[in-house]
């Protein structure tokens, strides 16, 4: 609940007017550790919200990406998906199903601290995604390969 507060606080410090259908939206991108593309948005917030509209998701997800409270990735076909644009964010993705894990374990901060003394730059925040196949589909391949035979 604190963080769709802090969500609610940052767009009326923006000038965005905090109206019962963009409320549902905030409730459900608050939740910690999701990685929901705008349908999945929707269909959650009309749960919260029945009879919302498409273009309300879409709208409020623009203001929180370009207030940078937000950002999209893209992974596989679905479109989409959004995520916390502060701090770092690292991702194993699976090629075949899509799924995506999130871990916390930054290898990356050595580079960061290189690259800005390097460059003179201030990262402010960084995307580190691996691909592969998931153990839920080496599985399913190996099974289709040991029938095929």
């Amino acid at each position: 609940m604190r963080r769709k507060q802090m969500l609610v606080e940052r767009l009326r410090c923006a000038g965005y007017k905090i109206t019962p259908p963009r409320l549902a939206v905030l409730e459900v991108i608050s939740q910690e550790g999701e990685h929901l593309n705008p349908n999945e948005i929707l269909g959650r917030a009309q749960t919260i919200r029945p009879g919302m509209g498409r273009a309300t998701v879409y709208r409020t997800l623009e203001i929180l990406t370009q207030l940078g409270i937000k950002r999209p990735i893209y992974v596989g076909a679905s479109g989409p998906m959004y995520i916390r644009a502060e701090g770092g964010h690292h991702h194993l993705v699976c090629s075949e199903c899509g799924r995506i894990i999130d871990f916390d374990q930054c290898v990356a901060e050595e580079m960061v601290h290189d690259l800005c003394e390097r460059f003179d730059f201030e990262i402010t925040s960084h995307l580190l995604e691996f691909y592969g196949v998931c153990a839920a589909c080496r599985k399913l391949q190996e099974a289709n390969e040991f029938e095929s035979r």
